[in-house]
């Protein structure tokens, strides 16, 4: 049933997306094909996306409110889980929505990984086609610099750059503005500042023994992440609310 769902909802269309793209647009690489089809994707998922960071804004917001549950209820923490999910609750605030949007993109990944690497191309799976797609001749030279399909230091080396300035950026809008010396507090805020160094350095590891082209896919996410960022904070900025 899980094979079925993931084939007929994400392998399937994302294997002839990128035929399709690649058929209509004869002068475009693979690689090209998946920055395309991955600024697709990021448009589709553009309402999750800004949900996330509209929260990651209200929960900084309610950081003050918060601390004082934590301070006041130190001692109940049942209490306290209850008391500030029903201070979301109340303000409407969902504070999984970043992981709705990461877990949606975990499978894309896993195809991708599997088109290239499993599937076969530049040789197209003919029973896989729909029936208006039809088979161009594909080359998996990105830019005519990286074979798309094998691993690349260069491409791990960048989508670990690009996810280590989203985090910069990220994080550093997220930072607490509370002086209060609570020691969990210090340690959350110790965990998020190592997590901007070891994130980008695991994005490298797996983007390199993987394939360049989650390496590719992920270089793209992550910019388009920053640059998304960048527009909703501005935009929350001058016109409250979003």
């Amino acid at each position: 049933m899980f094979s079925f769902l993931y084939h007929t909802f994400v392998y399937d269309p994302l294997y002839n997306g990128l035929i399709f793209l690649m058929d209509i647009l004869p002068w475009i690489d693979a690689g090209v094909a998946v920055v395309l089809f991955t600024i697709t994707i990021r448009l589709i998922l553009f309402p999750l996306s800004k949900k996330a960071i509209v929260t990651q804004v209200r929960m900084k917001e309610l950081e003050p409110e918060l601390n004082r549950i934590k301070e006041n209820m130190k001692d109940d923490r049942q209490g306290q889980a209850m008391k500030m999910m029903q201070l979301y609750k109340d303000k409407k605030v969902s504070p999984f929505s970043s992981f709705l949007v990461l877990l949606i993109q975990l499978p894309i990944i896993y195809a991708l990984y599997s088109i290239f690497v499993n599937g076969g191309l530049p040789t197209v799976n003919e029973s896989l086609l729909y029936s208006f797609v039809s088979i161009p001749t594909i080359n998996m030279d990105f830019l005519g610099l990286v074979d798309i399909g094998a691993k690349s230091v260069l491409l791990a080396v960048l989508a670990a750059l690009s996810q280590f300035f989203q985090l910069h950026y990220s994080l550093a809008s997220m930072k607490t503005v509370s002086k209060s010396s609570n020691s969990q507090m210090d340690m959350a805020q110790n965990m998020t500042k190592s997590m901007k160094y070891v994130f980008p350095v695991i994005v490298f590891l797996i983007s390199y023994n993987i394939s360049s082209v989650v390496a590719l896919y992920w270089t793209i996410s992550s910019l388009f992440t920053l640059a998304q960022e960048l527009v909703v904070r501005r935009h929350l900025k001058r016109h409250q609310p979003l």
